[in-house]
């Protein structure tokens, strides 16, 4: 059985998603050389580890328009042959190799492929699908790598909530000179 794992970049007030803005958002433009260089490794070594991916229509759009499906590097590598699964209608799964489209409802979809898969399958932004798989109580952990930035405004991952969903620090440490990884599990 699978584990679903959320990776997401994460702004010390909560923020993952500032939009098209970039006067907020490009944290990633705004840190520094060993930060940069420690968060890739970082990246690169949960794909190694990971069995399959997850994407959300919006993220899986992203990842293309960046030209993931045809760069070259062992991080694109390895997101090149894993399996890629996007939850939204619509999404063109010949854009980007080993992509499948998940139909039918979320819930419903993910918690088979939770039955199907062995390893991990790690969720790379898509918010909102990860607060609805927060909501159905299919996440196993969550990884935020916390930017220190206040943002002030954007999407944030945890919004509203129906109940209190306790967590378990399972790891904190520091990637590179100023960025912060949390590992919760649920309690």
């Amino acid at each position: 059985m699978a584990r679903i794992v959320i990776s997401e970049n994460v702004s010390v007030d909560g923020v993952v998603e500032v939009g098209d803005g970039f006067d907020r958002g490009d944290w990633y433009a705004r840190i520094g050389v060993a930060d940069r260089e420690a968060w890739a490794k970082l990246e690169y070594d949960e794909a190694l580890g990971a069995a399959a991916l997850l994407l959300g229509r919006r993220t899986y759009e992203w990842f293309v328009a960046q030209g993931w499906p045809s760069r070259s590097g062992g991080w694109a590598d390895r997101l090149r042959e894993l399996p890629k699964y996007v939850v939204a209608g619509g999404t063109d799964p010949d854009r980007w190799a080993n992509t499948t489209v998940l139909t039918g409802p979320v819930a419903d979809a993910v918690a088979a492929l939770k039955r199907d898969i062995a390893g991990e399958i790690v969720l790379y932004g898509s918010g909102r699908l990860a607060r609805a798989l927060l909501a159905a109580d299919l996440v196993d952990e969550l990884r935020l790598v916390t930017y220190p930035f206040v943002v002030g405004a954007g999407e944030r991952l945890f919004g509203g909530t129906d109940a209190v969903r306790p967590l378990c620090l399972a790891e904190s440490r520091t990637v590179g000179e100023g960025l912060v990884l949390l590992t919760y599990r649920p309690a």
